[in-house]
């Protein structure tokens, strides 16, 4: 394919029941020329099963990694390998409304951005959408994104030249708000559309729905990016009240 606005990287593991909705969702985006890039780390259901009618159609490409390395490789080879100018990442168990890349490749190009990402709707483990729709600044920057990640990985789109100079790293934290910190570290600031162009699927197990686990890999991002004890815990008293604050939110 010639002249690729977007390409879009779905990592995938296990994702037999949900990962339909997420390449229909693809494939209905609008006005904008893209390839989707499906990376499956070593799945032991049916997905590849799933995915095979979509690799009909060439813009669909299809890599198996031959052992399980993780969410980051996954979507560290498919940005590889990608042919667009930017890079919009999407998880198997989540979806777009169809013209979510429309408005962000256009937003991307009117900024001359690096980054955005939008906001989301929540949806149970069996894709009930909830109403509860978590926004996003409009203008977001390192110090802001400091004091809690806002940016959502499914909602993102990136530049590739940028995402190949910060790939993500370290599965064993947040490994995408590492690579948001250190992207906007450099560059001055990333873009938001405060709408939910993303429907992000709550799912139990995950990383993010354990919230002990996932403070605790909140605080290891701050020392991963140098922080000492005392400011890693300022940063982090920030996220914790937040979390608090949206949980509430969320209860109601």
């Amino acid at each position: 394919m010639q002249n690729i606005d977007v390409s879009v990287i779905v990592p995938v593991y296990n994702g037999e029941k949900f990962i339909k909705d997420c390449i229909d969702s693809v494939i209905s985006q609008k006005d904008v020329s893209w390839e989707c890039i499906i990376v499956d780390d070593n799945s032991s259901d049916n997905t590849a099963d799933v995915i095979s009618p979509y690799l009909q159609d060439d813009r669909f490409k299809y890599v198996l990694n031959e052992i399980n390395k993780g969410v980051a490789y996954s979507r560290n080879y498919g940005v590889k390998i990608a042919g667009g100018k930017y890079i919009a990442f999407l998880d198997a168990d989540d979806y777009w409304t169809d013209d979510k890349l429309k408005k962000q490749f256009e937003l991307m190009e009117r900024k001359s951005a690096v980054i955005s990402s939008t906001g989301r709707e929540l949806m149970d483990d069996k894709g009930n959408l909830s109403k509860v729709i978590i926004g996003i600044p409009e203008i977001i920057t390192y110090n802001k994104l400091l004091k809690g990640n806002v940016i959502n990985t499914s909602g993102t789109m990136v530049r590739r030249d940028v995402a190949l100079k910060f790939p993500m790293t370290c599965d064993h934290l947040h490994e995408d708000y590492i690579m948001w910190l250190s992207i906007l570290k450099e560059y001055d600031k990333a873009y938001g559309i405060n709408e939910p162009l993303l429907k992000y699927r709550v799912v139990k197990g995950s990383k993010s729905a354990n919230k002990i686990e996932s403070a605790k890999m909140t605080y290891g991002v701050y020392r991963y990016m140098g922080f000492g004890r005392i400011r890693s815990a300022y940063y982090f008293m920030f996220y914790a009240v937040k979390g608090i604050i949206k949980y509430r939110f969320l209860r109601k």
